[in-house]
């Protein structure tokens, strides 16, 4: 009975995957490549579009290698502690209560692997909270749930990016629930400081490939940084909880070359010169809370 029941819910389960991902691949959204955003079925992270990313994926590579090793290493130790040492095999066990020489190695190595995790991740840390001097300057401010956007240099460019609903134009060119209607665009190979913060609750303003991750908070100013190594269009969400749209908070980031960012800038300026729609409703916002 409980094997036909095991096999049952193993059927249903590979039923249900592979429905899954039948529908994944006859979406009519574009595929994912696992640069831009995540592909379909993919494990693992994204492929790094920054270099902060990239020392976050060589870091976990170190760690998953660290792992595994001691993984192993612990369980040829059980074999051998069970095949040597069984009442089979040993049956006058040994009295032994210490041995220096391996209190002193089994005490050694753990710290000598706590110091190899160490150096690099307090470097990756340092690397992440150390913004070099910025290119461009971005203010993304958190709502529910959306995203507002200011350009601190150019008073003129301030905008909302709202999910884009099925039936929207421009809808079946992004990734399901990733699309927005307005969007930020940064150069290449520029340094780019984020700005952070929030009207209401608390959101988190996250870039996958770009290893930018980091929390809107009301009334705190958090900033972070990056630094696009690839052009294209970048995917990511909301990542703090923050209420019934949740997961209907996606953030786009285009990445173009420095002469088409300067000309999408004069036609930004123009675009969003007459838009006072950001600030009315952050300011609408503020009030209802502060009353």
């Amino acid at each position: 009975m409980f094997k036909k029941t095991y096999l049952m819910v193993v059927a249903l389960m590979m039923t249900i995957i592979g429905t899954g991902f039948a529908s994944a691949q006859n979406s009519v959204h574009p595929a994912s490549d696992g640069i831009h955003s995540a592909a379909p079925g993919q494990l693992g992270f994204m492929q790094a579009a920054s270099p902060i990313m990239e020392e976050t994926i060589a870091f976990h590579n170190l760690l998953m290698w660290i792992i595994t090793g001691i993984t192993i290493f612990v369980t040829l130790i059980l074999l051998y502690i069970m095949l040597k040492f069984n009442a089979k095999a040993n049956p006058v066990p040994s009295k032994t209560t210490h041995n220096t020489v391996l209190e002193i190695v089994w005490t050694a190595v753990p710290v000598l692997i706590l110091v190899v995790i160490a150096i690099p991740s307090f470097r990756l840390l340092y690397n992440q909270d150390v913004i070099p001097e910025a290119d461009v300057t971005i203010k993304a401010i958190g709502n529910q749930w959306y995203w507002s956007y200011e350009y601190p240099d150019y008073e003129e460019i301030a905008f909302d990016a709202t999910i884009l609903n099925e039936g929207d134009e421009g809808y079946n060119d992004h990734p399901r629930l990733l699309g927005t209607d307005e969007h930020v665009v940064v150069p290449v190979n520029k340094v780019v400081r984020v700005q952070v913060t929030a009207n209401d609750v608390i959101h988190a303003w996250t870039i996958p490939a770009f290893g930018a991750k980091i929390d809107a908070v009301p009334g705190v100013l958090n900033e972070t940084w990056f630094k696009a190594t690839k052009e294209g269009m970048y995917y990511g969400q909301c990542s703090e909880l923050c209420g019934i749209n949740h997961g209907f908070m996606p953030i786009m980031v285009e990445v173009v070359s420095q002469a088409e960012y300067e000309a999408w800038l004069e036609e930004a300026k123009v675009k969003y010169a007459s838009n006072d729609a950001p600030r009315l409703r952050q300011y609408a916002s503020a009030q209802s809370i502060t009353e």
